[in-house]
């Protein structure tokens, strides 16, 4: 029963599809598979939550949270090259 509930959750897990950037290029926006806009900081939530795949948090230079697509060799799938909306 318990795996059922962990591969459900997985199921039900959202990527990022689209950005959207403020003036200065930073991302402040992220579209979900589901069509759903979170701000920067709820998706840092729910990347910890485990609700959006292939994100992680990590903290920079700058000792802030950031959020990084996970490494996977590719660059068309970092947050910074996925689409505007």
């Amino acid at each position: 029963m318990m795996e059922q509930q962990y591969q459900q959750g997985t199921q039900n897990q959202e990527e990022v599809v689209a950005v959207r950037k403020n003036g200065d290029g930073d991302i402040v926006d992220l579209k979900l598979t589901s069509g759903k806009v979170v701000d920067y900081k709820t998706a840092q939530s729910m990347v910890k939550n485990n609700e959006i795949r292939n994100l992680n948090v990590f903290r920079g230079r700058d000792n802030e949270e950031h959020l990084r697509s996970d490494p996977d060799g590719r660059e068309d799938n970092n947050l910074d090259n996925l689409p505007t909306f």
